[in-house]
């Protein structure tokens, strides 16, 4: 899981003491999705299973083809306002955002 997500994703990782065993130290920046190597018909689905990893009070950056307005409605719809969405970098090339988590 660490591979894909990093260690931040999987709570106690992340967190000062890193806990979980999997032998890599805590790290303060946040793990990237790029979703233009995911296949079109399963990109929404896995960026939705990469954010369900994603702690409380943690983020994910993605890294989509465009403007990802379509995903960004789909996951209010399905989150409410359970994520913050900072954007990084708008296009041309590549558009990167921060998912952060929020706190219940």
């Amino acid at each position: 899981m660490h591979e894909i997500l990093g260690p931040e994703a999987t709570g106690g990782c992340g967190s000062g003491g890193h806990e979980c065993g999997c032998g890599e130290s805590g790290s303060t920046t946040y793990p990237e999705l790029d979703a233009r190597a995911i296949p079109h018909a399963i990109r929404h689905a896995t960026i939705f299973g990469a954010l369900d990893a994603v702690a409380v009070g943690s983020a994910m950056v993605l890294v989509a083809p465009h403007d990802p307005v379509p995903l960004l409605a789909q996951l209010q719809e399905r989150s409410g306002s359970g994520f913050e969405v900072e954007y990084l970098e708008r296009g041309p090339e590549a558009w990167r955002l921060l998912l952060t988590r929020r706190r219940g």
